[in-house]
């Protein structure tokens, strides 16, 4: 009996509840152009802060309309692991550990040689 209750029901995947008398949330809709022209909209919550750029599904980026453009003067250079290595080891130690580590990947060859 019990068996044919549960018949065609597919418990957990459907909820139960309405959704009757329950409110979205204040959102709002904003414009994005990207510089060919691309127009991309973009819903938020009213309570959230507008990024002055947004990436299209494109790829490209997109400035807010009517909105004032984003300042990068404040942007720090790109410091590659190159930059940092020479903030921590002189040209001459990098010479050097190059040099040993040389020595003893051709010890483990065999390749003795001398210098």
């Amino acid at each position: 009996m019990s068996d044919r209750s549960l018949r065609g029901m597919r418990l957990g995947a459907q909820s139960m509840e309405t959704e009757s008398g329950v409110e979205p949330a204040p959102r709002q809709r904003v414009e994005y152009r990207c510089a060919d022209g691309e127009r991309v909209f973009v819903t938020f919550s009213s309570e959230a802060d507008i990024p002055a750029t947004w990436v299209s599904k494109t790829g490209k980026e997109a400035l807010l309309v009517d909105g004032e453009k984003p300042d990068t003067s404040n942007d720090k250079p790109v410091r590659t692991h190159w930059d940092m290595l020479l903030e921590r080891r002189s040209m001459d130690e990098l010479e050097q550990i190059l040099q040993d580590r040389l020595t003893i990947l051709r010890e483990r060859r065999g390749e003795r040689r001398s210098a």
